[in-house]
């Protein structure tokens, strides 16, 4: 069967041997091998592959999973059945749609939004759309898609009585000066796409919240031109709303937002950063008053939470030391959790997803040392059954060894790096890869990275500084960054070089550095800055020029509290960007990007690489007519590698 609807394919698919079964909990632990892998070159197109399957979701009944699938190289939504009575998997190809996230309403419907660009009268926009999707795939329906402007795939809420009832806010104008700028709150049946207006639009609020009974309980609004919040507040789903709460980002205030509304109409969970780290706290929604700490962790910020089945309280929480984990709250979920943990031994069992009743749960299993694999648990049998694996030609077999580390930077900051060792090598005077995050608000941490391991393969250690800015080690971490890019940030990078040297790891003469996004602006800006200490740079999707790129950011709403931050990062936009130094760089650079990236324009690299030609200057330039920001094609990823192989092996072989 095949129906196209608004660039939505959906087509019936089937995967011989894709999914397999164990019978045991334990057993599925003990066959496989634990030690470290023996040096083994593996073809490059293993590592190229995309994820098989990736973010499965159960169906509140437990008897489907939707998740993306690599299918012929690209991504697309799949609805899988889990049962011997239904192992149908129809397939939703978004076209030329991005695919942002999807979830299940009830046993039969889920939702997903889609993105792309278009030209509106003569500009671009980004228009967001939310599509009803009944799991059989036989029906399609475009929600609010008459109506609709450029943001409409905003979801407060989901039924829970089974219907397929949802809270949907969207723009219906794309005109600043029109109330319909300011979106609607609607309650739409996914099934048919009938809708009722639930809060009229109000002026500068872009962001309304609901409760877990489907109340639309508060709005956020905000004004770019003073930088100024206001909260809106209502104790229930009638009452008028008014404001409670009003914060100046000219004075680094901010408000007090619930994370959750509890059961109690009265109580809420919020997040504060108050204590340098992220924390959740009680909050008193009579008095928007913070209470009392309900989860932290030292050292760290914490993450999200997880809600109970009701909706209405706290099961667990999740949060990020060395690598992702979750502190189950729910005594039924931490037990199951435990035995989980106490089966797989070395590897991480993670519980991804969970049915309506706790019965049947998705648990990815992996380490950071090989790719994982999805399984279908109940906990009542004490059986785990695989799924599948996430990337078939790699397996499940361990690769080379992950671990964090710490070194001190010229000033004394303490910071944590992910240290990758090809398997197989002895641990001394390697070649090494120094590869910077993108954000560059974000982290690297304890997790499978595909590039990473065919780096460490090829022979090269890989470095990856969580280098001052960075997110997830709490405010006076991050505000150490401020002012500072291209600046000491670049120098917390070459500090981890030095540290890697003087522990004997790394030879100092044989060290590059690669990066994506702003890792790429940090591998010009090393190649510009610190060529000396390296033998070539790789940029893929870097910043080039950040006024440029400011100007490209503050086209789109509320673009003055981007310039605000911008302006902290790096005051001085000319001086640190690495478009104005061509004839400074002295080490030879490859360049990659995407002519699809919605993030970084490709001109960003396409200026670099035409000055730095004009200067005489050894680049290779490479641009992917499909590519995007996130490799999310299996050729452009497997055309990355190559590329990126065959310039180290010229500039520093392992």
């Amino acid at each position: 069967m095949q129906r196209v609807i608004h660039g939505l394919l959906v087509t019936g698919v089937v995967f011989a041997g894709s999914l397999g079964s164990i019978p045991a909990l334990a057993q599925s632990a003990a066959s496989e091998k634990t030690a470290t892998a023996e040096r083994k070159l593996i073809p490059i197109e293993h590592f190229a592959e995309l994820p098989f399957l990736e973010e499965p979701s159960l169906s509140p009944d437990g008897k489907k999973i939707a998740a993306k699938m690599a299918i012929n190289g690209q991504q697309a939504l799949v609805i899988l059945g889990l049962y011997s009575n239904d192992k149908s998997l129809k397939a939703v190809n978004a076209g030329k749609n991005d695919l942002n996230w999807w979830s299940w309403v009830n046993d039969d419907w889920l939702i997903a939004g889609i993105g792309s660009s278009q030209f509106v009268q003569g500009q671009s926009f980004y228009l967001r759309r939310l599509a009803g999707i009944r799991s059989d795939g036989a029906k399609i329906n475009m929600l609010v898609s008459r109506q609709a402007a450029q943001a409409a795939d905003d979801v407060l809420w989901k039924a829970q009585d089974g219907s397929a009832d949802i809270l949907l806010a969207y723009q219906s104008s794309i005109y600043i000066g029109d109330a319909g700028f300011w979106p609607e709150v609607d309650r739409v049946d996914v099934s048919t796409g009938k809708t009722r207006k639930i809060v009229s639009s109000k002026s500068s609020v872009f962001d309304w919240y609901a409760d877990a009974q489907g109340a639309v309980r508060m709005g956020i609004g905000y004004v770019d031109g003073s930088r100024t919040y206001r909260l809106h507040y209502r104790p229930d789903a009638t009452g008028p709303f008014r404001v409670v709460d009003r914060a100046d980002l000219r004075r680094d205030e901010s408000l007090t937002v619930p994370t959750m509304f509890l059961a109690d109409p009265t109580k809420a969970i919020t997040r504060s950063d108050e204590a340098d780290f992220s924390s959740f706290y009680e909050l008193d929604l009579t008095t928007m008053e913070k209470g009392k700490r309900v989860f932290g962790v030292p050292g760290y910020d914490v993450d999200s939470l997880i809600s109970d089945r009701a909706g209405t309280g706290v099961a667990g929480y999740r949060y990020t030391s060395e690598g992702a984990k979750v502190h189950w709250t729910d005594p039924e979920m931490a037990q199951i959790q435990a035995d989980i943990d106490k089966a797989l031994g070395t590897r991480k069992g993670t519980i991804v997803s969970m049915s309506r009743d706790w019965s049947t749960l998705l648990v990815h299993v992996g380490a950071a040392d090989r790719a994982g694999a999805y399984y279908v648990f109940r906990p009542t049998e004490s059986k785990m059954s695989l799924l599948a694996k996430e990337y078939s030609a790699l397996g499940t077999a361990p690769l080379s060894p992950v671990r964090t580390v710490h070194y001190k930077a010229r000033d004394g900051l303490e910071i944590a790096a992910v240290l990758t060792l090809p398997a197989g090598r002895d641990a001394r005077n390697l070649p090494m890869i120094l590869l910077p995050h993108g954000g560059p608000f974000a982290r690297d941490s304890e997790t499978f990275d595909w590039w990473t391991q065919f780096l460490a393969n090829r022979g090269y250690a890989v470095i990856q500084p969580n280098y001052r800015g960075s997110s997830g080690y709490g405010v006076s971490f991050a505000e150490k960054g401020e002012g500072q890019w291209g600046l000491a940030m670049q120098d917390d990078l070459n500090d981890a070089v030095d540290w890697a040297v003087k522990e004997g790891i790394v030879d100092k003469d044989r060290v590059c550095i690669a990066g994506a996004s702003y890792g790429g602006y940090a591998a010009f800006r090393a190649a510009q800055r610190d060529g000396g200490r390296f033998k070539c740079a790789i940029s893929y999707a870097g910043v080039s020029d950040l006024g440029a790129m400011m100007a490209f950011d503050g086209r789109f709403l509320n673009g003055g509290r981007r310039r605000d931050w911008m302006r902290k990062q790096a005051p001085d936009y000319n001086a640190v960007s690495p478009v104005n130094f061509a004839s400074e760089f002295s080490i030879p650079m490859l360049v990659m990007h995407g002519k699809e990236d919605l993030r970084v324009p490709v001109k960003q690299s396409r200026e670099m690489v035409e000055k730095l030609k004009a200067a005489g200057k050894p680049v290779t330039y490479i641009e992917q007519p499909l590519g995007d920001h996130h490799f999310s094609r299996g050729p452009d990823r497997l055309q990355f590698l190559k590329e990126m192989e065959a310039f180290l092996a010229k500039y520093n072989p392992a």
